[in-house]
């Protein structure tokens, strides 16, 4: 549980005052907790920066598990709206933004491609869910930079629609 606390201080120190301000005793005066009580957990600020990245896999790979659906794609459409809908993606914007060594951000692109090609083959029409599942990432980057872009009833229509190119039967 502590570790979650300190993750979630450097998050929000992140999303406060940027990744300059992220530093190892600002993340532990934000949690309320000495800088031994923060290093016991993360010995340095690469691997609090890799604790966010690997949360971020994990809580998305659980919204993926929680949605309902057919098909892969179609749970991880709805997971990339639950995401948007409840400004998650803002947090992959800044945790994500905090690193500029691609070390740090591996396990995401293996998340990424795993994500993308994931049961791809065994879906109804691969092509049809590669390109909901690229539409995905354009809805997820956008929502990333400017969570407000998108409307309810924006985020309704395109939802529809993309379930629509996952099954064209069902199109009118």
């Amino acid at each position: 549980m502590r570790r979650d606390e300190l993750l979630d201080a450097a998050e929000e120190l992140l999303c406060d005052q940027g990744s300059t301000a992220l530093t190892l005793s600002a993340v532990a005066d934000r949690a309320g907790v000495s800088k031994g009580g923060l290093l016991y957990h993360f010995s340095s600020k690469e691997a609090l920066i890799k604790g966010m990245v690997e949360r971020l896999i994990a809580d998305f790979d659980q919204l993926l598990i929680d949605q309902p659906g057919d098909t892969y794609t179609e749970r991880y459409l709805r997971a990339t709206l639950a995401a948007v809908r409840s400004g998650r993606l803002r947090r992959w914007a800044v945790v994500t933004g905090a690193s500029g060594n691609l070390y740090l951000l591996a396990p995401l692109r293996e998340a990424m491609t795993r994500w993308h090609r994931e049961e791809l083959a065994g879906e109804p029409d691969p092509t049809a869910s590669q390109i909901v599942r690229l539409a995905c990432e354009g809805l997820w980057d956008v929502a990333s930079h400017d969570p407000g872009l998108n409307t309810e009833d924006d985020l309704v229509v395109l939802e529809a629609r993309l379930m629509a190119l996952l099954k064209p039967e069902a199109m009118p």
